[in-house]
C-alpha cells in the first residue's frame, strides 16, 4: 500500500471551515420538505428490488472490473452528467459535491489520503454510466439477509420486497451471526461496495471505511445493526462518523472552480492511484 499511516489524532480534530452552521444543519436530509416525489419514488424502488439475491448477482456482475480502463478524472468527470435523485439537499452535479467535501476537508488540515477520500468517494457512481439505474448505485445503504432497521429512510417501502416476509432473512439476524463483522454483511448494492472494493490496494483502512460506510446511516447516525458489528467495525466507526458532516454539510449552492483546483487534485490522485482504473 502506497498511501500513509493515519493520523491516530485525526478523528479528535475540531471541523471549523466550508460546512454549515449548527442551525442550518436541521435541515439537511429533510426528506419531508416538498418536492420530495424524486426522492420517495427513488427510495421505493430501491427497498422494492434490493434483495439479498440481487445483492449477490450484482457482486458477481460488477467486481470483476472488465467493463473498461479509464483514468480517475475521466470517471469523475462523467459524474458532471449526474444529479443525485436520493439527494434531498442538492441538485448540484457530483463532481461539485466531491470538490465541496474534499475541500471542507483540506480547510481542517486533515491528512492528504483524508482529501483524496473526500474528492473520489462517489467516484463508484460511475455503475451509471454502464447502465445501472440509480436506485442499484445510489442512496442510504442497509444490510440485507436479515430484517431491515426501522430507522432506515423511508421503511414503508420494505413491505413490497420479498425478502421482508421470507423465515430466512425477516429474523433479527437472519443469515448472520452476531459479532460476525461488517465484512461478512452483505448491504445493499451500490457505489460504496463498488469503490470499496476497487480502492482497497490503494488506501489505508479507516479511508476504505469511509468509502464503504458513508451512506450506512441506520448504523453511523441511527446506532443500528451493532449486533452484528465486531471490534474493528466499533474501532473504525469514528472515522465514519468523522467523514460524514464533511459528506452532509458541505453541500452548498456555490461549488468550487474546477479550474483552480485541479492542480492540485492532479498531483493527489498521482500519488495515491495507478493512472489507469479497471472499473
Amino acid at each position: 500500500m502506497n498511501a500513509a499511516t493515519p493520523h491516530a489524532a485525526s478523528p479528535a480534530l475540531q471541523q471549523t471551515a466550508l460546512l454549515a452552521s449548527e442551525p442550518e444543519r436541521a435541515a439537511y436530509r429533510d426528506y419531508d420538505q416538498p418536492g420530495m416525489d424524486r426522492v420517495r419514488n427513488f427510495y421505493r424502488n430501491n427497498h422494492q428490488h434490493q434483495t439479498l439475491d440481487f445483492v449477490r448477482a450484482k457482486k458477481a456482475q460488477w467486481l470483476g472490473f472488465g467493463q473498461r480502463e479509464m483514468t480517475p478524472w475521466a470517471a469523475l468527470e462523467f459524474l458532471n452528467t449526474l444529479v443525485d435523485e436520493s439527494d434531498p439537499d442538492i441538485e448540484l452535479p457530483q463532481i461539485s459535491h466531491l470538490l465541496q467535501t474534499a475541500e471542507a476537508i483540506r480547510a481542517d488540515g486533515h491528512p492528504d489520503w483524508f482529501v483524496l477520500t473526500g474528492f473520489i468517494h462517489d467516484l463508484g457512481k460511475v455503475l451509471c454510466l454502464f447502465g445501472e439505474p440509480q436506485w442499484a448505485v445510489v442512496g442510504d445503504t442497509f444490510p440485507v439477509g436479515c430484517r431491515f432497521s426501522e430507522r432506515i429512510v423511508y421503511p414503508e417501502y420494505f413491505a413490497l420486497n420479498p425478502d421482508s416476509s421470507d423465515a430466512r432473512y425477516n429474523s433479527e439476524n437472519g443469515i448472520y451471526t452476531p459479532g460476525c463483522g461488517l465484512d461478512a454483511v452483505h448491504m445493499s448494492w451500490g457505489h460504496d461496495e463498488y469503490l470499496y472494493q476497487l480502492m482497497k490496494p490503494y488506501l489505508p483502512l479507516p479511508a476504505l471505511y469511509m468509502i464503504r460506510y458513508h451512506s450506512f446511516y441506520a448504523w453511523h447516525r441511527e446506532g443500528e445493526y451493532g449486533h452484528l458489528t465486531d471490534a474493528q467495525d466499533r474501532a473504525h466507526l469514528a472515522w465514519v462518523q468523522r467523514f460524514n458532516p464533511y459528506d452532509l454539510y458541505s453541500k452548498n449552492e456555490r461549488p468550487p472552480v474546477l479550474a483552480e483546483l485541479k492542480p492540485y487534485y492532479d498531483e493527489l490522485m498521482a500519488k495515491y492511484l495507478p493512472a489507469q482504473l479497471r472499473l
